[in-house]
């Protein structure tokens, strides 16, 4: 299948075109999120908004980063992607950009942001966001995404990883606050990427992909839902209070009683043999994350000006 797919002509395509195949090939809405995180996480860790090149050097050198395990991903997967009809878009199965040309684009973005984050912040920030980068190819994309259901739990070491870098590239170091946040992000995505694996999983079927929802039942593959989701709520009370403000206690508090409630709606429709609604879950995943790491910089900043 691959061979066969390598050996498609690239059509001419305007210089558009190929510039946003190229920022496809990143992911961007994937790099957007994994950014949310990290500029509370670098406040928390310097008790303010870091000043001169901290935040820019990390948040380009982390979205370059993230862009260059994404790249990497779309090059080793372009052939189970053109069986799926989520990603048979995407550049590769669509012949707009070359395997050589995507594998050559993710490990120059691998260098660069590698140099840029070393650069501008620290070495262990560097080497935490390389770290990434290979967990995330080679571990999660080569060994285990075409093995097993667990993949989704082990390759989530490198999704929760901005929030490390972030906090390294402050500090220089990871302290108790930068593990609590990375295990709140790491338990995070089983819940939001199962929910989506429900909603796709006859792609994931016919790419033969043992994702959760395809080798378990519903039913059991809510429970996990609800018991990751559970678990990461519980870990990011482990934050509070962050200062002399209520901000974080409250958003995380707050959010996270919507998403382990939205979590056991599915539950229980699953158990019930009803019509289930899985990207409700996902969508909320996201507002969840993104409000607990508001709460992060709410109290940071309150803390500032208090």
């Amino acid at each position: 299948m691959t061979a066969v797919a390598d050996r498609q002509p690239v059509e001419t395509r305007s210089a558009s075109t190929i510039l946003l195949a190229y920022l496809s090939l990143t992911k961007p809405r994937i790099v957007e999120l994994l950014l949310i995180t990290t500029l509370p996480t670098m406040m928390l860790a310097a008790g303010r908004f870091p000043g001169g090149l901290l935040v820019p050097g990390t948040l380009v050198g982390g979205a370059l980063a993230a862009g260059a395990a994404n790249a990497l991903n779309c090059y080793f997967d372009r052939d189970i992607d053109s069986l799926m009809q989520r990603t048979e878009g995407r550049p590769l199965p669509c012949h707009v950009v070359t395997p050589r040309a995507a594998l050559t684009f993710g490990l120059a973005l691998t260098v660069i942001s590698t140099a840029l984050l070393a650069w501008t912040t620290t070495p262990l920030a560097a080497g935490l966001s390389l770290g990434a980068i290979g967990w995330y190819v080679l571990v999660y994309t080569l060994w285990l995404k075409r093995r097993t259901p667990h993949s989704t739990v082990v390759g989530g070491v490198a999704g929760a990883a901005p929030v490390l870098i972030g906090w390294a590239a402050v500090t220089g170091d990871l302290s108790w606050p930068a593990w609590v946040l990375f295990a709140v992000v790491f338990l995070w995505q089983p819940p939001h990427f199962w929910a989506l694996a429900m909603r796709f999983r006859a792609d994931y079927a016919r790419a033969e992909v043992p994702m959760l929802p395809v080798v378990a039942e519903t039913v059991t593959v809510t429970r996990q839902i609800v018991a990751y989701t559970v678990l990461t709520v519980a870990v990011s009370m482990l934050l509070w209070p962050l200062g002399s403000w209520p901000v974080y206690p409250v958003l995380a508090a707050a959010a996270g009683a919507w998403f382990i409630w939205v979590s056991i709606v599915l539950a229980r429709g699953a158990r019930a043999g009803a019509a289930l609604t899985p990207m409700r879950l996902f969508h909320v995943s996201i507002s969840y994350l993104t409000l607990v790491f508001l709460g992060v910089a709410g109290d940071v900043l309150l803390d500032l000006i208090g």
